[in-house]
């Protein structure tokens, strides 16, 4: 699989996971645009703190941490607004609109 971004080729794996990160706000724009997800404030909150922990951890952390740190990022942020955010999960479509790679771990994430 691959996303065409402003002029260039990103390529992903079967997922839809990038396979290498790429921090370009084109990239994270094109992949919800492919999911079908209009990117709000609160999506790049989530974006870039997912981004903060794969850079500073190289992984982003599990759906606990997410709702935890996030909750403290964003007021009245609950695991509802989360799903609200990433509809297919916000610890796995989060990660692959942010542009990073497919998390690890059991199932990915």
């Amino acid at each position: 699989m691959e996303y065409q971004v402003d002029g260039r080729i990103v390529a992903a794996d079967e997922e839809g996971y990038l396979l290498e990160a790429d921090y370009s706000d084109s990239v994270c724009a094109a992949i919800a645009a492919a999911e079908g997800i209009v990117l709000e404030d609160d999506h790049w909150v989530i974006i870039n703190y997912l981004r903060g922990q794969f850079r500073e951890h190289g992984h982003t952390p599990n759906f606990r941490n997410l709702l935890k740190d996030t909750s403290e990022l964003i007021a009245g942020c609950d695991s509802k607004r989360l799903y609200d955010l990433f509809p297919l999960g916000p610890a796995k479509q989060g990660v692959r609109i942010a542009g990073l790679p497919k998390p690890f771990g059991k199932g990915g994430y």
